[in-house]
């Protein structure tokens, strides 16, 4: 993909690349560092605390499945700053809460306000401007959220315990509300129409874009076999994926040391940006998404049963951390551009943020379930292996669900399917 310089396209994709950082620096990444400042600054129980961690991504699945419809009653451009702000407030609310209640109420807010800065809102900004070139357009705009990850998780710790939670809450706060105001007002709220453009750039460069044959629409999502297995996929391998992101510093500190353990998590992160940008940048157009999406969870599975070595084996953790990491963009990347090939454009813009809003009313679950399982498997003496084997296992039964719901030729080629 070479940029063009009159195409505006490009400037989108920057703009939103942006936007995942804040969203995923604030609204994903933050949430845990809030649990271990809130925790410390009132001596509320982490159970308590973990609860408002688990509203705050509950409460964004009803906002994020009916973000389709708030963009065209409220504008893309108000949806997206009114989100910011709420997400700023409610940071401010984990920082200065002094009643259990008031913590609740703060992760409503950094709830509803993130998932208008997260996965389908990034599909929605980049899929109106790239239909050829949208896989490496999203998997680049997605790299803004582990990119989020490497900047604000050490940066959050730092402002909190330089200048405190309330301050280091307002500073980037504040920050993240201007940046995404000015975004908004003078790139998000132009579309191609107004600029006489065409997806890919085709306008500007003197050719027309390669219309492909649009699938049928489909009457009704919640039987239809394409639907229920993406959401499924996507929630069964989100799940897997968070349960063990969430324990794996913890688990890896007494065999690494706790500053070698953070090099490994990092290690995932880079794995996860070098993984999601190899996919963008060689899936052939035609190529079978949900097989590439197979084969990204086939490798993670191969990290999760070397991990297992772990503690016996310190190339293992190294190379495990590596295999695993290379699929974490990949879950969320991958199953809207499987939607955008499945679906009539109509449908595809209710199936991603209806299989998003789906996978984080899952994942919410994730850490809780994992720490319940983690004990079972302390107590059994084997800390590793059960763990692993359960994050493997969720990834073995993503894999089902994917193939499960290949679609006939017929129906890709956007022809009725042959029943």
């Amino acid at each position: 993909m070479r940029a063009s310089k009159a195409f505006f396209g490009w400037t989108v994709l920057y703009a939103t690349f942006v936007l995942a950082v804040f969203g995923w620096g604030v609204g994903f990444y933050g949430p845990p560092v809030f649990l271990h400042a809130v925790a410390q600054r009132t001596g509320w129980s982490v159970a308590l605390v973990s609860g408002a961690v688990t509203l705050h991504f509950l409460c964004g699945t009803l906002v994020v499945a009916n973000l389709p419809r708030l963009y065209r009653r409220v504008g893309v451009p108000a949806v997206t700053l009114g989100g910011a702000v709420l997400l700023a407030l409610g940071a401010s609310g984990w920082a200065r809460a002094a009643e259990p209640w008031q913590l609740y109420a703060s992760a409503l807010f950094t709830g509803m306000g993130w998932v208008t800065l997260g996965a389908a809102a990034v599909n929605a900004l980049i899929s109106p401007w790239f239909v050829r070139r949208r896989p490496a357009a999203l998997g680049m705009a997605y790299n803004g959220a582990s990119v989020g990850g490497i900047v604000f998780s050490p940066l959050w710790v730092y402002l909190i315990g330089s200048a405190g939670f309330a301050q280091a809450a307002l500073w980037v706060g504040m920050t993240m509300v201007a940046v995404i105001a000015a975004l908004s007002l003078k790139v998000f709220a132009v579309t191609p129409q107004q600029l006489g453009q065409e997806p890919d750039g085709a306008a500007s460069q003197g050719q027309a874009p390669a219309a492909a044959p649009s699938p049928p629409r489909v009457p009704d999502l919640w039987r239809d076999r394409a639907f229920l297995s993406l959401a499924a996929g996507m929630a069964l391998g989100l799940f897997a994926q968070i349960g063990l992101i969430a324990h794996l510093l913890s688990l890896l500190a007494p065999l690494l040391g706790a500053q070698t353990a953070g090099l490994a998590m990092g290690l995932a992160t880079a794995s996860a940006i070098a993984g999601r940008s190899l996919v963008g940048w060689l899936m052939p157009p035609g190529a079978d998404r949900r097989a590439v999406a197979c084969l990204a969870y086939a490798v993670q599975i191969c990290g999760s049963l070397v991990l297992m070595l772990a503690a016996e084996h310190a190339w293992a953790v190294w190379l495990g951390v590596l295999l695993f990491g290379s699929g974490i963009g990949n879950a969320t990347s991958l199953p809207p551009l499987i939607a955008q090939t499945e679906f009539a454009r109509e449908d595809a813009q209710r199936v991603v943020p209806l299989i998003v809003a789906m996978s984080q009313g899952a994942y919410a679950f994730a850490p809780a379930l994992f720490g319940v399982l983690r004990v079972v498997s302390e107590q059994a003496g084997h800390p590793l292996f059960w763990f692993l084997a359960a994050a493997a296992g969720l990834q073995a039964g993503a894999i089902a669900s994917f193939a499960l719901g290949r679609l006939t030729p017929a129906r890709r080629a956007g022809r009725p399917a042959r029943p």
